[in-house]
């Protein structure tokens, strides 16, 4: 089995949510503090030994191709003013990782989104990291899953969510086999309220197979249209075994306005230069 080199991160959504904002800006590189939401998947991606990004994009998105560009212009005027330190920043996001891109021309599902990615990834394993979708952990969640990739075979991550918001995620059943660590039976695309087989919501984190492309060639059309990565990993697990680790971590989902407010917070109040001040900011809003 080889190791995986690649992640594929789609990055095709309008990002209705977030309007005005998103009406020329990807909400992909909206700032979680400082830093666009995308470069902290990337970093996860980085960090957790792999060395190709393939983003799967739309129209209006070329800016999230260009922030992992050389900026010639920018590094000559922080040469100029003697800010090295700046410099240096920007210089190492053009050096994370390998990076192409692939547009979807149409929007026809995660599912499809993947598949676009099919010529780029080749006959290899790879992961597949949502776009907004940022999760804080000491061990990168993309590393949990992928030593649990070399050791069993394909695997998904898993997270445990209240019962009455099952109906907003994919959702897993299957045998725990170790601590944390599930063999999946069954996956269902956002359940009706009250039908979910268990808690176990896909967080949006994916180690898998090449075989998954030609199962999504013939994956037909689910929920809301659209071809459903998650019907296709259903297929997957019936034709081999599909795993499922409730990873470590803190999950934010940036795609949410709360959330993306909620991980602003939190890694604002991780910067030692921000943290007093902005606690004192916290109270005087929290108390009125």
């Amino acid at each position: 089995m080889s190791a995986p080199r690649k992640a594929v991160i789609p990055a095709a959504g309008l990002g209705t949510r977030f309007l005005p904002a998103t009406k020329a800006i990807p909400k992909e590189m909206l700032p979680i503090v400082d830093v666009p939401t995308i470069q902290y998947v990337v970093e996860e991606v980085v960090q957790s030994g792999l060395t190709d990004v393939v983003f799967v994009t739309g129209r209006g998105k070329s800016a999230i191709i260009d922030h992992f560009d050389v900026s010639p212009e920018i590094e000559r005027f922080l040469e100029e003013k003697g800010k090295p330190d700046l410099l240096r920043m920007v210089r190492e996001v053009s050096r994370m990782a390998h990076v192409v891109s692939v547009r979807q021309k149409r929007p026809l599902g995660l599912g499809h989104a993947v598949l676009v990615a099919r010529r780029y990834v080749g006959n290899e394993p790879f992961a597949v990291l949502l776009g907004d979708v940022v999760i804080d952990a000491p061990v990168p969640c993309t590393r949990q899953l992928l030593q649990v990739y070399a050791t069993h075979g394909p695997v998904i991550a898993l997270l445990a969510v209240p019962p009455e918001k099952t109906h907003l995620y994919g959702v897993i059943a299957g045998k725990q086999i170790a601590k944390g660590l599930y063999h999946v039976d069954t996956l269902v695309e956002k359940p009706a309220p009250g039908t979910a087989p268990t808690n176990l919501s896909v967080l949006g984190r994916y180690v898998l197979p090449p075989e998954i492309f030609d199962i999504l060639e013939h994956t037909p059309p689910g929920k809301g249209g659209e071809i459903q990565l998650t019907d296709a990993l259903q297929t997957l697990a019936q034709r081999t075994s599909l795993y499922g680790l409730e990873t470590e971590g803190r999950l934010y989902d940036a795609g949410d306005r709360v959330g993306f407010i909620e991980a602003t917070v939190a890694f604002a109040l991780k910067r030692p230069e921000l943290a007093a001040e902005l606690r004192l900011v916290l109270r005087r809003l929290l108390d009125g």
